[in-house]
This record gives structure tokens, C-alpha cells and sequence, in this order.
């Protein structure tokens, strides 16, 4: 179960990270993630992410939107 207290690795590249950026600039919910850095290391796709990593794109998603936080065009 996710609470206000369920705690994601935030790093620059993380599921988590992703779907708040995913969310931020407008793209659609697309669960993925990069081994390192974005775009600078290994994408891993929803087909390959664990039930846990999946849970952390979707709550950073959901956070943001929550948060209203979308970048101005």
C-alpha cells in the first residue's frame, strides 16, 4: 500500500523521477526508468520493471499531478 509515508528513490533517472517528469512536461503515463542518469544510461521499459518500480513511476505521476506542476509552453 502506498501512504504519505512510503518513501521513493528520487535519483535523477529513477521510476519515481520519470513519471514526475512524465507528468511535468505534459507526456502521457508510461511506466519506465533509466539504470543511471536520464537518457545518458539504460532505458528500462514497463515490461521489464518489477511491481515496486511500477508502484514508484505511477506514485511520482500521480504526485505531480496531484501538485499541479506543469512546465509553461
Amino acid at each position: 500500500m502506498i501512504t504519505e509515508t512510503t518513501k521513493f528513490d528520487q535519483r535523477h533517472g529513477s521510476p519515481y523521477d520519470r513519471g514526475t517528469a512524465d507528468s511535468y512536461y505534459g507526456r502521457d503515463y508510461n511506466p519506465h526508468y533509466f539504470t543511471g542518469d536520464s537518457f545518458n544510461s539504460t532505458r528500462i521499459e514497463l515490461q521489464d520493471m518489477s511491481a515496486q518500480e511500477i508502484i514508484a513511476y505511477t506514485a511520482g505521476f500521480r504526485d505531480n499531478e496531484a501538485n499541479g506542476d506543469k512546465k509553461e509552453y
